[in-house]
């Protein structure tokens, strides 16, 4: 292992990556090779940022502009996207609601899915790279289009989207967004348990938007949350818009490349952003916007990695 602190990198606290030396200091992304505080896996990559929400002045930020694969983060986009397109002096019908309710609270797959084919999935991106002037996003690689996970977004990225829902949204937006990720379920829609990160560390946690992938597409075991008022009506409106949109087979943001399609996957296997375990926690504690955006190595359990995000994590909010 190396410990050279990358240029540009600040925080109050002791730098916080470590890259394994099988990887090696500027195999992944560039990045420098750093020592965790909190007990990663050797191997974890890593990138953070805390901003004090009134004055958007960065109080702690290491990697901030590291491009990670979004995961279930880019469901802030989506639904962003999906509000501001429709009349903003017509009240938000209850169809969406019980559309974009499980999706913010429970991270409802199927929902995001759905939102990404209608609002013309990578144009999603597009618009909100401009509208909110994101620097580090992009969509997700040719061939991968309909994987929406595959979105790239930094910590400086997820925290400008933060910013921007509570101070440059239209009201109506603002509130919706911000009530229904304050009432983030302990458990998903595909039955893990959401609850590491910002809401293990801090209780009082208010809007929360987590995100994982390359876990497998549901745990051994586990509760199930839909997080919808109506759980019956949103399976109904789910299965309204899969007929009216050609939808991608598999939906999930673990999606392998095609097996006939060899340069793709060859690519695919070949970059870490895509392969490895990504475990995210984002949300706002009192007036602090708080992102952690993590790869995990192979092989790494769901319960390791989320001890180790809850704990890097709590040493965020006391620095």
């Amino acid at each position: 292992m190396c410990a050279v602190q990358k240029a540009g990198v600040r925080s109050r606290r002791r730098p916080v990556l470590a890259v394994s030396a099988a990887v090696g200091c500027a195999a992944f992304l560039g990045v420098s090779c750093l020592a965790w505080s909190a007990d990663f896996p050797l191997g974890s990559t890593a990138g953070h940022v805390v901003v004090d929400d009134a004055s958007g002045e960065v109080e702690s930020q290491d990697n901030e502009h590291l491009k990670f694969r979004a995961a279930s983060v880019v469901k802030l986009l989506i639904a962003l996207d999906h509000l501001e397109r429709l009349d903003p002096d017509v009240p938000i019908t209850e169809d969406d609601r019980l559309l974009l309710q499980p999706m913010l609270r429970s991270s409802n797959d199927d929902v995001a899915t759905a939102l990404w084919a209608e609002g013309g999935g990578v144009e999603i991106i597009e618009r909100a790279v401009d509208k909110i002037g994101l620097s580090d996003t992009e969509p997700p690689p040719a061939g991968q289009e309909t994987t929406w996970g595959y979105t790239r977004m930094s910590a400086s990225d997820v925290a400008a989207t933060y910013r921007y829902i509570r101070h440059g949204a239209d009201p109506r937006t603002r509130d919706f967004m911000l009530e229904n990720l304050r009432r983030h379920t302990a458990c998903a829609a595909d039955g893990f348990d959401q609850s590491f990160g910002l809401p293990s560390a801090a209780p009082e946690v208010g809007a929360v938007k987590q995100g994982w992938s390359g876990f497998g597409a549901s745990p051994a075991s586990g509760r199930r949350c839909n997080g919808s008022d109506d759980p019956a009506r949103t399976g109904e409106l789910l299965a309204d818009l899969a007929g009216q949109a050609v939808r991608a087979p598999a939906p999930v943001d673990d999606v392998p490349a095609a097996a006939d399609d060899v340069p793709a996957a060859a690519e695919q296997a070949a970059d870490p952003n895509t392969t490895r375990r990504a475990m995210h926690t984002t949300g706002i504690v009192d007036d602090k916007i708080v992102v952690l955006l993590t790869l995990q190595p192979d092989g790494t359990t769901w319960q390791t990695a989320a001890d180790a995000v809850s704990e890097r994590t709590g040493e965020l909010l006391q620095s």
